[in-house]
């Protein structure tokens, strides 16, 4: 455990790729197989369900520290940070348990999961009290799946592809599936990870998909496309659609559904299960999962909102109605895999021909062929891309036409662009605020905002919240929001404070819907703070006809 939180330490310390590259290679050249296994895994992105909930945690450690609550609370509040707050209260162990990580996880830490609390609360303290200050606070971060460390998957990919003499792209396809919340590693895991090549690895994948390749944002003027791209006839132009990106799998008389997350998801898609007979063997397909609905306003078949398909994924169990009434279709746009043959590094236009083919010869009733979209300059497909809310897409997808399929978000092998219309805003007036977390815990960071929920003059009229967010703002702007929050507080909830509407933000979100669940009956998705509306004053803010009136 020592070893693993000095990793953790030495990542936290520096922002620099490099030096974050060569600790990883330091650690895992003299970790053991097994402690290794568990390092790819949280590194890597995997995390484990919570642990203990969070308030026996609070209690406990509020008791072993002989604290009241109330200082308890505000130590939490200038740390901002769970775990690290327990760790900085707690009475410490200066020499600290030498047991590795492993061992702490399987023998110590798993085991609490579904424990009476008062178990836990027997358990916990002598465990505690054998590590040091940095182990105590790695400990408390794996317990509450909070773990985070500023190190990508590709970076982990490319220490330890460095570490075994081994191209980058080999130990990626090795890693799919690796972080799988219900993956355990193991030291036979790792030596996998890092094994040399051998003549059969590919016949022995089972239902492993490939590396997602991911596209970058393109944000530059349409007149300066020729300059950055050349001509359109370059490029593979798409739509952008708005649904979840997965890889469907056939093989040996299987099918496997992979989302991009790399979690299996072949049992939320009933719909695509028919694929395991009418999908050739040794077949990967690349594609969107959308709901796609008989008889919608906009054709006699038309992709439906996102909030739609969130309504399937939030489900436990799938009844008949909400299968009839949002029936999904795979919108495939690259074949990955062809009659068992890895296709990833055949061109573009080559994948997407043999794909035609194979949705012209072969009854995929669930699959359709993401179409193409032609035009003769940027300009002309700038226009086309102006009907993308019409129509429910997010704008266009660009990629050469030589690009070869990569892994991660790179431009080694060719460049996919995404090509997104302009975001949704609307004026709202912040009405609550919270702290942040990490290097902003003591900021007020956090923001819920509102609209009015009547015209001017209306009598009844009223603020109404309907988002929250926390990004788009400076650092200085951050501090000014927080000097004015502090002298404009009204009440104060636990960690949030209700403050008189001062500050009016134009807010930016990438898709709107009705909602039950909220207030405002509307529900917006990624929204974020585009700019401080100083010129605006509280009473010229949007009302809730203004979000209204956005609704496709």
């Amino acid at each position: 455990m020592k070893a693993f939180a000095a990793l953790y330490l030495r990542l936290d310390a520096t922002t620099s790729s490099n030096a974050k590259l060569e600790a990883l290679r330091d650690y895992f050249a003299q970790a053991p197989a097994d402690d290794a296994a568990w390092a790819v895994y949280f590194l890597a992105g995997g995390r484990p369900r919570q642990l203990v909930p969070t308030r026996v945690l609070r209690e406990l450690a509020t008791a072993l520290a002989a604290l009241p609550d109330w200082l308890f609370e505000e130590s939490y509040q200038a740390v901002g940070d769970l775990a690290e707050t327990i760790s900085l209260l707690l009475p410490q162990n200066g020499q600290g348990s030498d047991d590795g990580l492993a061992y702490w996880v399987e023998a110590h830490l798993l085991p609490l999961r579904g424990l009476p609390a008062e178990e836990v609360r027997q358990r916990l303290p002598p465990l505690w009290a054998q590590l040091d200050r940095p182990s105590l606070m790695l400990c408390l971060k794996l317990i509450t799946g909070s773990f985070r460390v500023g190190v990508s998957k590709l970076l982990v990919t490319r220490a330890l592809a460095q570490l075994a003499g081994l191209d980058a792209k080999r130990v990626a396809q090795r890693l799919v599936g690796y972080t799988d919340i219900g993956h355990r590693p193991s030291a036979a895991d790792y030596h996998r990870l890092v094994a040399a090549e051998s003549a059969d690895e590919h016949s022995q994948r089972g239902g492993q998909p490939y590396p997602f390749f991911l596209a970058h944002a393109l944000q530059a003027p349409t007149e300066q496309f020729d300059a950055l791209l050349g001509p359109p006839s370059d490029w593979q132009v798409e739509w952008k659609w708005d649904g979840i990106r997965a890889q469907v799998v056939k093989r040996d008389g299987q099918l496997w559904v992979w989302s991009r997350g790399e979690e299996l998801v072949t049992d939320r898609f009933p719909e695509l299960h028919s694929l395991a007979q009418t999908l050739p063997d040794g077949v990967v397909l690349d594609g969107e999962i959308l709901v796609w609905k008989p008889g919608a306003t906009r054709g006699a078949l038309a992709v439906q909102p996102f909030a739609l398909l969130q309504q399937r994924l939030g489900r436990k169990t799938l009844g008949k109605k909400l299968l009839a009434d949002a029936p999904v279709v795979l919108q495939a746009y690259d074949l990955l895999e062809w009659q068992g043959e890895d296709w990833r590094n055949r061109a573009q236009h080559a994948r997407r021909r043999q794909l035609e083919r194979l949705v012209a010869e072969y009854p995929l009733a669930p699959v359709l062929l993401s179409p193409l979209l032609e035009g003769l300059s940027w300009a002309d497909l700038a226009e086309q891309r102006e009907q993308s809310r019409s129509l429910g897409v997010e704008g266009l997808m660009l990629k050469q036409r030589e690009a070869l399929y990569g892994v991660g978000r790179t431009k080694d092998m060719g460049t996919w662009w995404k090509w997104k219309i302009d975001p949704f805003s609307v004026d709202a007036v912040l009405i609550y605020a919270q702290r942040g977390h990490g290097r902003r815990a003591s900021l007020y960071s956090d923001y819920t905002f509102a609209v009015w929920n009547a015209p001017p003059g209306s009598p009844e009229r009223a603020l109404v919240p309907f988002a929250k967010a926390y990004s788009g703002l400076s650092d200085e702007e951050m501090r000014k929001v927080d000097a004015i929050i502090r002298k404009t507080t009204v009440e104060t909830f636990g960690p949030v404070r209700s403050v008189t509407p001062t500050l009016v933000f134009e807010l930016g979100f990438e898709g709107i819907a009705l909602s039950s669940r909220h207030k405002s009956g509307i529900a917006v998705r990624f929204p974020r703070m585009l700019r401080w509306r100083l010129d605006k004053p509280v009473e010229e803010a949007d009302d809730l006809a203004t979000l209204q009136a956005l609704l496709i």
